[in-house]
Formats: C-alpha cells, structure tokens, sequence
C-alpha cells in the first residue's frame, strides 16, 4: 500500500505560480514513475507530468515550457512547478505513483489538490 499526501493547491490569478507537492510513503517499488493528473469540471481526469525514477520526463503539450516536474528519491517526494498559469488549468490536481509488479504497472492515487486560476 502506498500513501500519497499532497499540498500546495490554491487560488491565483491568471499568470501567476503556484508550486504542488506530493510526498509518498509505503510500499514503493524501486521501479516506479511518479507524477501529476487533472480532472477538470466535466472532462476525464489527464496526465500533467510523469518523472521515471531517474530524469526522464512527460508533459502534456499544454503544459510544456509551463511546468516542471523534479522528485527527490531519497524523500519520496514528487512536486509540480506551474507558472504562467491560465484559466484552463483549473481543476482537481491528483498526486499518481506508478508501481511496477509482477502483475503489471499498478496506480496509486492522492486525495486530490484544488487549483483555480482566475481570468
């Protein structure tokens, strides 16, 4: 079991910058991606950013030159850099880790952080 407690979600207005992060404890595989989703009002939940356990990273091309991903291994923890934040950036952000089992890749999820950017 894996625990994902997230912070940092709030209120800015558009242009501005808010920093997410996500610390995980519990069973963590040594292989392992850890990343970010959002869930806007009536749209599927999407993937932000995703870093593997070394420097590899994904972005969503809305994002990209936008945020930055980083993780510290040694503290378990994952964080978002957003800045020149928008109003469609809005939504529910989600802490995601990635296991690898034998079974496959399994999903761990946060509770969930609020980020509204207003126009």
């Amino acid at each position: 079991q894996v625990q994902l407690v997230e912070s940092g979600g709030g209120l800015v207005q558009s242009g501005g910058s808010l920093r997410l992060s996500c610390a995980a404890s519990g069973s963590i595989s040594s292989i392992n991606t850890m990343g970010w989703y959002r869930q806007a009002p009536g749209k599927q939940r999407e993937l932000v950013a995703q870093i593997l356990s070394g420097v590899t990273t994904n972005y969503a091309d809305s994002v990209k030159g936008r945020f930055t991903i980083s993780r510290d291994n040694a503290k378990n923890t994952v964080d978002l850099q957003m800045n020149s934040l928008k109003p469609e950036d809005t939504g529910v952000y989600y802490c995601n880790v990635k296991n690898w089992r034998s079974a496959g890749w399994i999903d761990n999820w946060g509770q969930g952080t609020q980020v509204t950017v207003s126009s």
